[in-house]
């Protein structure tokens, strides 16, 4: 009896990795500087779509894990941050278990970073101010969708976007279309940062961040920084 084949081929990883000498005290400066640097490759090259692209894991009450993608939205000392349907299935799980693990990759840079921590409501101005600032059909459908629930085909979630189109006329105005009562978003308030850089024959840099005392992202008496094998 024959295993199944892997799938594709084989690549060795040619990152430029990271060492203790150029890891700060803090993750937030290390993490923001490699989101920089894949948003303006992406700008320069095109080989790293959506650079801010997260996968958000949470956990359903059965103990199930569950993880999709979103887009980050809010980086600094407090920790990352992104929007969503807060009456979701991600938005569920979180009222009953905050626990919540984040991460970023870009393939083509060699390079990821892992955040771990419990996930923690985003101020309402903060987040009426971002819906906002979204193009007009974005925020059609925050009231058309009932994200995560069934819907009998896609005519139907058509119509109810054309049913709020109805309702919300676009007038070039940012407040022409109401901010839904359950459309926001969390914070991770970070336990743990992982940084990881591809190298050669499999021997990749992993440094984390673990931490050891209140404090932001971007304050060193917070964490204590460390190496893990690949």
């Amino acid at each position: 009896m024959t295993g199944t084949p892997a799938l594709g081929g084989r690549t060795d990883y040619s990152g430029e990795g990271i060492v203790e000498a150029d890891a700060p005290g803090a993750p937030l400066p290390l993490v923001q500087a490699w989101l920089d640097a894949a948003i303006a490759r992406q700008d320069e090259q095109g080989d790293v779509p959506e650079p801010s692209a997260i996968s958000v894991a949470t956990v359903d009450g059965d103990g199930m894990p569950d993880v999709r993608t979103v887009l980050l939205r809010f980086l600094d000392g407090r920790g990352p941050g992104f929007l969503t349907n807060t009456a979701s299935a991600k938005g569920r799980q979180l009222r009953e278990n905050d626990a919540v693990a984040i991460s970023l990759t870009w393939p083509s840079m060699y390079r990821a970073v892992r955040f771990r921590g419990y996930a923690e409501a985003l101020e309402h101005d903060l987040v009426a101010d971002y819906f906002r600032s979204r193009p007009y059909g974005s925020r059609i459908s925050a009231h058309a969708s009932a994200q995560s629930d069934p819907v009998a085909d896609r005519a139907a979630l058509e119509e109810a976007y054309r049913r709020c189109e109805e309702r919300w006329p676009d007038t070039g105005d940012a407040d022409d279309v109401p901010l839904p009562a359950h459309w926001g978003g969390y914070r991770v308030r970070t336990e743990r940062v992982e940084v990881w850089g591809g190298r050669r024959n499999r021997l990749h840099d992993r440094l984390v961040w673990t931490r050891v005392a209140p404090g932001g992202l971007d304050e060193p008496d917070a964490w204590r920084r460390g190496r893990i094998q690949p």
